[in-house]
């Protein structure tokens, strides 16, 4: 189609100065975002009590991170991208690996992604 369009040498280095850090930037997640992930890792937990096994329970999560890839990542709920579903799946493996109360593994999560979101808890779960 354009075989002959070029793009100035100036110009490249220019757009990768300005695009590059915007891609580089890991998303953060908000207070709310970390809350209803929190919920969810609780719902392991009630999973993982009602005798949900932890490969079944890891292996939906997967199932449903592919679908959830299916939509832009803006309309995406919590999980938006790698580093995201790994964060989730982690704590999610950490329900059956390490059991506690759910009420405990929820309080954990929420404050550990409060941490990563830059946020200091303003209340004590």
């Amino acid at each position: 189609m354009h075989k002959n369009l070029r793009v100035p040498p100036r110009t490249a280095v220019l757009l990768a100065l300005v695009l590059l850090p915007a891609l580089s930037l890991a998303r953060i997640p908000d207070a709310n975002e970390c809350v209803e992930a929190g919920d969810f890792i609780k719902n392991a937990a009630h999973a993982r009590d009602s005798g949900m096994a932890e490969a079944d329970f890891i292996s939906r999560i997967r199932d449903d991170i592919e679908i959830i890839r299916a939509f832009p990542p803006h309309l995406r709920w919590f999980v938006q991208d790698e580093e995201d579903a790994e964060f989730l799946i982690a704590a999610a493996t950490d329900v059956f690996r390490k059991p506690r109360l759910a009420a405990e593994h929820q309080r954990d999560f929420v404050k550990s992604c409060l941490v990563k979101a830059g946020n200091k808890p303003k209340y004590s779960l």
